[in-house]
């Protein structure tokens, strides 16, 4: 993962033009650009090169930007993966919800920057980041088609709608895999607030930029408070959950 930074690559990182994600810190905010040139699936790569940019954020950084590809934030999980059998998918699948309790748990203040489709693992990064800013003038789909593809949601991503998507919502999300524009997801809980499509990404890091400004202690002690009850339910089950999932198609 490339991390340019004002001396140059930041120490045991090394650029790669294939890299999915680049982060860069911008006056303080940990700006984390998620583009494979496709649609941003959710792979073992994506996964660990996020790991990694939460890990520089806490090192150097007050808050994190999530930022998409233009027309895609991201369409779920590597499909790549997914096809090739209920071991290789419930791999995938466990190791994206660890990293999305990562997020929903992640001491500084996290804000998405959803420039475009948002489906499935994409959806569930939105309900887990802190603040979601869109825009009515993207085309875009947004939510959770697990169901309509055959799928069973996992553990997690009950959970994440639960916590972030408003009651009126919440059968028609996560169960009836429900599809929204952006208007429907900020109505939703999918999204905050909607903008301009070309002030989507300038209004994410600035809203990271004055959400990082708050102290960062009570930041952290009260995220955890509100959100570590359910990261650790679902991290404590995840294996189990995962040997219960119904892979796509099943």
């Amino acid at each position: 993962m490339g991390v340019p930074t004002a001396g140059g690559t930041a120490p045991g990182y090394g650029a790669a033009v294939t890299d999915p994600v680049q982060l860069t810190i911008e006056d303080g905010v940990a700006v984390v650009r998620l583009d494979d040139g496709k649609a941003n699936a959710v792979s073992h790569a994506l996964i660990d090169q996020v790991h990694a940019a939460l890990d520089a954020a806490q090192a150097d950084a007050t808050a994190v930007a999530f930022i998409g590809r233009e027309g895609k934030f991201s369409a779920g999980f590597d499909l790549s993966v997914m096809t090739q059998g209920a071991d290789a998918t419930r791999g995938l699948v466990k190791a994206g919800g660890e990293l999305l309790m990562r997020v929903y748990t992640h001491p500084q203040p996290t804000v998405a920057a959803v420039t475009g489709h948002a489906l499935a693992a994409g959806a569930l990064l939105c309900l887990a980041s802190d603040t979601r800013i869109g825009s009515a003038d993207l085309p875009a789909k947004i939510g959770l088609n697990e169901t309509a593809i055959g799928m069973g949601l996992p553990w997690y991503g009950i959970r994440l709608g639960e916590a972030r998507l408003s009651v009126r919502h919440r059968q028609r999300s996560v169960l009836q895999a429900e599809i929204y524009d952006m208007a429907g997801a900020l109505d939703a809980g999918y999204l905050d607030e909607l903008v301009a499509a070309d002030a989507v990404v300038d209004t994410a890091i600035e809203r990271a930029r004055q959400l990082g400004q708050l102290p960062g202690h009570a930041y952290g002690f009260t995220k955890r408070r509100l959100r570590q009850v359910l990261a650790d339910e679902v991290l404590l089950g995840l294996d189990a959950d995962m040997e219960t999932m119904v892979p796509p198609g099943s």
